[in-house]
């Protein structure tokens, strides 16, 4: 089950970029193309943008490169990567609520890795500004509330305190606004709504006892813990911590020290208060 649902995910995540790759009108560049075409576009207010191969590739390293030019020439915002995409479906949504349209492009920083693909969402009003960046480590979904304002889902990866394989990351769903300019985490509004994307797995009695013997490179528990972990982080996402924490106490006592530990270490920056609670019951006594 485990292993359908993440192909499911790595599938939703990568099958728009290899329709993206197989689009011929598409504004892009891929660096395992041999010809890519220049690109330029006008957009709004004398701004246009211009997408292609790098010039100075053997000194950056970065094959493609997009940039956007005000009305007397003057680069406002360059993005350089192995891969660039200008998101023509994206671009021209208002992200701040400004009553303005954005410019996205989509960079790949890693080389064709799936984990460095990210958006990049570019204002250019009052003046040029980055809005913000997301990752795409996994799917990322762009939705408007029923006032018309943007919602951003973000499936991300999270702490966790036994490694695991790439195909069993734990992750959990974050989900956020534009607000006052700024990418703001809103997770906790949407909790109580039963969306499907939550992380709530089931695990049974036989699964819990499967976590005795958690990273052991003799026995397979790995889909038990990115399954529990994941849940856990959602909990944490959704500002439920008496939860979080009960799950924690799920772990086996000769391992749970170690889940606790590299979790409290995993959110202490986004989530202090919590990991304060955590790094709490490590001084209680047994």
């Amino acid at each position: 089950m485990y292993r359908l649902a993440f192909l499911f995910l790595f599938a939703t995540c990568v099958s728009p970029l290899a329709r993206a790759q197989n689009s011929t009108d598409e504004i892009a560049c891929y660096e395992r193309e041999e010809n890519n075409t220049p690109h330029k576009k006008k957009l709004w207010d004398g701004y246009e943008i211009s997408l292609g191969p790098a010039r100075n590739y053997e000194e950056t390293g970065s094959k493609c490169t997009a940039a956007i030019y005000n009305q007397a020439g003057k680069v406002v915002f360059r993005t350089s990567g192995f891969n660039v995409v200008f998101d023509e479906e994206l671009t021209g949504e208002d992200f701040d609520g400004d009553g303005k349209p954005e410019v996205v492009f989509r960079t790949d920083t890693g080389g064709g890795n799936h984990c460095c693909w990210g958006y990049i969402v570019f204002s250019l009003w009052p003046k040029p500004h980055k809005l913000f960046e997301i990752s795409m480590e996994g799917k990322v979904d762009f939705e408007k509330n029923k006032d018309g304002k943007m919602v951003i889902w973000q499936r991300v990866s999270v702490p966790a305190g036994f490694l695991t394989s790439m195909a069993r990351r734990p992750f959990a769903e974050k989900v956020s606004r534009v607000r006052e300019g700024k990418l703001v985490d809103a997770t906790p509004e949407f909790c109580g709504r039963n969306d499907p994307r939550f992380e709530r797995s089931d695990l049974t009695p036989e699964d819990l006892k499967r976590l005795e013997k958690a990273g052991e490179p003799e026995f397979d528990a790995e889909d038990i813990m990115s399954a529990l972990e994941s849940r856990t982080a959602q909990h944490v996402y959704c500002h439920e911590f008496d939860a979080a924490l009960k799950d924690l106490n799920l772990w086996p006592a000769s391992k749970r020290e170690i889940e606790v530990k590299s979790l409290a270490d995993g959110f202490a920056q986004d989530y202090p208060e919590f990991a304060a609670k955590l790094r709490e019951t490590l001084r209680k006594p047994e």
